[in-house]
């Protein structure tokens, strides 16, 4: 994302002390490949969604599935949580996640900007979870 959206992203700013708080506080979840971190997410539920937060796979293993599996575990977790949706942002100018999110079953429902910023930084993306059968 570096260099293509403006302002620039928070990830920037997180250091191993600062994920370590948001694993704390709210739910990490890691898919890894020979020990190392190949893909992750951070779930924090909210009164009436399952917001997806900080959904990363990395470079060399995107295509593989990953993004998918991660937002199926935030789908049984939003399902254990008794929540309707998950919610996700993303920022306007990554298109090829508007349409990778589109792909996944998300819905754009809004259009956010960051302070200071007289235009929409930031969509907001929603999926309907289907609850448990049974």
């Amino acid at each position: 994302m570096e260099g293509r959206i403006d302002p620039p992203s928070s990830l920037d700013r997180m250091t191993a002390a600062t994920l370590e708080q948001e694993a704390r506080d709210k739910e990490l979840w890691v898919i890894e490949d020979a020990g190392r971190p190949v893909a992750c997410m951070i779930l924090i539920p909210k009164p009436d969604t399952l917001y997806l937060g900080k959904l990363a796979v990395d470079a060399d293993r995107r295509g593989q599935g990953l993004a998918r599996r991660l937002i199926e575990q935030a789908e049984t977790r939003a399902r254990r949580l008794a929540l309707p949706s998950i919610t996700l942002q993303t920022r306007v100018e990554l298109t090829e996640n508007h349409v990778t999110f589109g792909k996944l079953g998300f819905m754009q429902t809004g259009a956010t900007a960051h302070a200071g910023y007289d235009r929409p930084t930031s969509l907001t993306f929603t999926k309907t979870v289907a609850p448990n059968a049974g």
